[in-house]
């Protein structure tokens, strides 16, 4: 019995470890990515672009937040920001759905991972749900109070970023001199290969570990029940997205995983959508930053939209007569194992270095709150 255990560890691990290595490369790109993008492109420059109107902000807000690499969590601080600070409520949703539904690093990972339809259709379709969800809101919404502006404690791009209150500095005080290019870059990618990378290496490796599981133990068949209930499988897959928390990035392993193992794409898409939009926690945050019918309206859309966008999908794959299962991963396959292996060793050097890092900052904190307790 325990050697069997041992078996199917062994080959979970391997399907796993098959996985890493093939996006390994693929990350450590889209944090690069990420990391230019957060010393180029603040909150404030957003806030300060929207300009006023029921359709206009809610696009550039899309726009906006398809590239930014934020979870559904880390999200709803620069959205609470941008409302305090006058955007309107479909702009700010608009924004909440936008960018934890895509983001530099999940394309990147996209690309190894699926294919190049999807890496494309992604980010389109969560473009399109969050433009589709805002304008909705502010035509048949109603709108909130604006909050009190206020400080924001918390992260404007991760969960447990630090470097909020930087950011909130530089968009109120105007007299506050830019630091040379070279230093912003370097702030940059410090910020993506240790925040961020920190933010969301546990889901991720989470991820991973689930798309391993799927590969063992899923059947082979599923392609036959797939086939068989196509829209079923996307009802499914919306009912396992919405409270589920998983971010863009660690979602791509498993709706890779499911495909491989005969999902429709249409239904992975529903996933991929609906899965990194929400959680349980994002809606309770709405419903208390906007209101009950701006939840409804958010909620309501984002599954119109993720079943409209998935059978959109399965139409272009079967008119394309591309078949999911054989073009999956496929871009993972072109990069040299070597590169792979290094690629794979660098960024696991760079998880533990902030995991050490971030427990050392535990131990500090509870040891300077001890030493005052007395």
């Amino acid at each position: 019995m325990t050697e069997q255990i041992m078996t199917i560890a062994s080959d979970i691990f391997k399907a796993s470890l098959d996985l890493y290595l093939d996006v390994a490369i693929y990350m450590l790109f889209g944090f690069f990515v990420a990391g230019v993008l957060h010393a180029f492109f603040k909150p404030d420059r957003i806030r300060k672009t929207l300009g006023t109107g029921r359709i206009r902000p809610v696009v550039l807000s899309a726009l906006f937040g398809i590239p930014i690499p934020l979870c559904s969590c880390g999200v709803v601080p620069v959205a609470t920001s941008l409302k305090k600070q006058g955007a309107n409520s479909g702009a700010a949703l608009s924004f909440m759905i936008a960018t934890p539904e895509s983001g530099v690093d999940s394309i990147a990972v996209s690309w190894a991972m699926l294919d190049p339809i999807m890496t494309v259709i992604r980010p389109v379709a969560g473009f399109f749900t969050a433009i589709a969800t805002g304008v909705a809101q502010n035509f048949i919404g109603k709108e909130s109070p604006a909050l009190p502006t206020m400080p924001l404690q918390g992260c404007g791009y991760g969960c447990s970023s630090q470097t909020c209150g930087e950011s909130q500095i530089q968009s109120t005080g105007s007299a506050k001199i830019s630091p040379p290019v070279f230093q912003r870059l370097f702030e940059g990618l410090r910020y993506a290969y240790g925040e961020l990378l920190a933010d969301i290496a546990r889901p991720f490796a989470v991820g991973i570990l689930i798309a391993g599981i799927i590969t063992f133990l899923f059947p082979d068949d599923l392609t036959l029940w797939s086939n068989a209930h196509p829209f079923l499988s996307m009802l499914v897959m919306l009912a396992a997205g919405i409270p589920m928390y998983v971010c863009a990035t660690s979602s791509t392993p498993i709706a890779a995983a499911l495909i491989l193992k005969g999902l429709n794409p249409g239904a992975a898409l529903v996933f991929l959508l609906a899965g990194p939009a929400t959680n349980a926690a994002t809606m309770t945050i709405v419903k208390s930053i906007f209101n009950t019918r701006a939840l409804v309206i958010y909620l309501s859309m984002i599954a119109a939209c993720s079943l409209g966008m998935g059978m959109a999908v399965d139409w272009i794959y079967r008119i394309m007569a591309v078949n999911p299962q054989a073009v999956v991963g496929q871009a993972g396959e072109i990069i040299p194992f070597g590169v792979q292996v290094v690629s794979a060793v660098i960024l696991t050097a760079l998880i533990a270095y902030n995991g050490i890092c971030a427990l050392r900052r535990r131990e500090h904190a509870h040891d300077h709150g001890h030493a005052h307790s007395h």
